[in-house]
């Protein structure tokens, strides 16, 4: 009997194919998933699946379709999908919905992405943790419910929720760009050329140039994971020679998206933040935008220069997305380069940022590298990880080396420091691992400050 508390996560459903994640788990899921919406006080008679390139996919997403059917309701499959089209489907439709994907990991895993209607999320405290027990219970139930009638109905959004991007920002009148997008043989493949590439309808003045764009779950040329800097070589080597004007790589179901400039150095998340949150002011004066307590300290100040509200919350996208619909925010953004849009549900889309960024930058004439430069205002060490076999102990030894500094500890552990310098040490979830992020006016007090840190969670 397969322990599903070892693939049920925080905030989704993660595992190896077959031998932690296979089909009769997703059609009990799917099952489970339709009971616990049903007890909370939703009624679906409708909900709309999708799934990403990977091989696995088509087989668990009729499997979990099954579970539904057997559970009196019916399936809306979009098929081939980014997360974020999944989660325009269920906006726009007012549908619960279930993508799957296992996102950046490699190839042998799949998992799903659960939301109720309107792309609201589902995670541990909001429903994940019953959709488990209930899956458990019918994987152990001999007697479980027989297939229903078959009811899926077959659509195809991609056009509509291209449609809808491109109403939302305008590239018509910007200058030309040349501008190389590596989809890393993930979902971006798919999408990019209907939001991006369709120069007769749009007229766009953008040259895309593609790399990796065929859809491979293996990942055959490099891990659809644009977190780690190995992943990036390919397209900064790509930006350098071809003399791109910027470069973008999305992760594998395509929701999170990374910007390279022309010299192909990365532009940080927390930049990107800091630029779509001044372009959302602009265009809602006053409002409130949420950063997560990994990203710069210069998100705030321009989020208050440019008249907006900013509000701090915890990693993850479960509690941003429920501090933006408690706020209202128009905007949200996160270290890790995902970016929320009230506009889009509230929920989290890689290539409605990148579109933010190509108007951005198409709409003035200094290049990526100096245009960025005015929202990277200090030196970050990015997240260092280090294994640990007692993570509260050594959050306790660190806490007592800086006695002088300011501490919160709203996710882990956040040090503030008089000169501005700051580091948050948190513990992972599902691993034995202390995670590291620094931040200082300068790069000898960053590689200070992580190297006396480092020295005792590692000592």
């Amino acid at each position: 009997m397969l322990d599903l508390s070892q693939i049920i996560k925080a905030y989704d459903v993660r595992g190896v194919v077959p031998d932690q994640f296979n089909e009769p788990v997703a059609r009990a899921i799917g099952t489970a998933f339709i009971e616990m919406l049903r007890e909370s006080g939703d009624q679906p008679d409708q909900i709309v699946v999708a799934h990403d390139m990977r091989e696995s996919g088509p087989g668990l997403a009729a499997a979990f379709a099954r579970g539904v059917n057997a559970a009196g309701a019916a399936v809306i499959n979009i098929g081939l999908a980014s997360t974020d089209q999944l989660y325009y489907a269920s906006g726009s439709l007012g549908l619960p919905g279930a993508m799957f994907t296992a996102s950046h990991n490699p190839a042998q895993y799949n998992g799903i992405k659960l939301c109720r209607s309107g792309a609201r999320p589902v995670g541990q405290d909001s429903g994940l943790a019953v959709v488990r027990q209930r899956a458990q219970q019918l994987l152990r139930d001999l007697n479980a419910e027989a297939d229903g009638p078959s009811r899926v109905e077959e659509r195809d959004l991609l056009g509509d929720y291209a449609a809808h991007l491109r109403s939302l920002v305008d590239l018509s009148g910007i200058r030309p760009l040349k501008v190389i997008v590596d989809a890393g043989n993930g979902m971006g493949g798919y999408t990019v050329p209907a939001v991006l590439g369709d120069q007769v309808l749009t007229a766009l003045p953008l040259t895309i140039v593609p790399l990796f764009f065929e859809l491979d779950g293996s990942f055959p040329n490099h891990e659809a994971n644009p977190l780690d800097p190995k992943n990036l070589v390919d397209l900064q080597n790509a930006v350098r020679e071809q003399g791109a004007d910027i470069g973008l790589a999305f992760d594998g179901d395509a929701d999170r998206c990374f910007v390279i400039d022309e010299k192909g150095d990365p532009v940080s998340p927390s930049a990107v933040t800091a630029l779509v949150a001044a372009r959302e002011l602009a265009k809602f004066p006053g409002s409130t935008i949420i950063h997560n307590l990994i990203t710069s300290s210069a998100v705030p100040e321009i989020i208050l220069e440019n008249g907006g509200k900013p509000i701090r919350s915890r990693v993850g996208h479960s509690f941003i997305k429920a501090e933006m619909a408690q706020s209202n925010a128009v905007f949200g953004g996160e270290h890790s380069a995902h970016y929320y849009f009230r506009d889009f549900w509230f929920a989290d889309t890689g290539m409605l940022a990148a579109m933010h960024v190509l108007a951005a930058l198409g709409g003035q004439e200094l290049p990526l590298s100096e245009f960025a430069a005015e929202y990277e205002r200090y030196v970050a060490s990015g997240e260092i990880n280090s294994t640990v076999a007692d993570a509260a102990e050594k959050s306790r030894e660190v806490r007592a080396a800086f006695p002088d500094a300011q501490v919160d500890d709203l996710d882990g552990l956040t040090f503030s420091f008089e000169d501005g310098a700051w580091f948050n040490l948190r513990a992972s979830n599902t691993e034995p691992l202390l995670r590291l992020n620094v931040e200082a006016p300068d790069a000898a007090r960053m590689a200070s400050l992580r190297d006396d840190v480092l020295a005792i969670v590692r000592g």
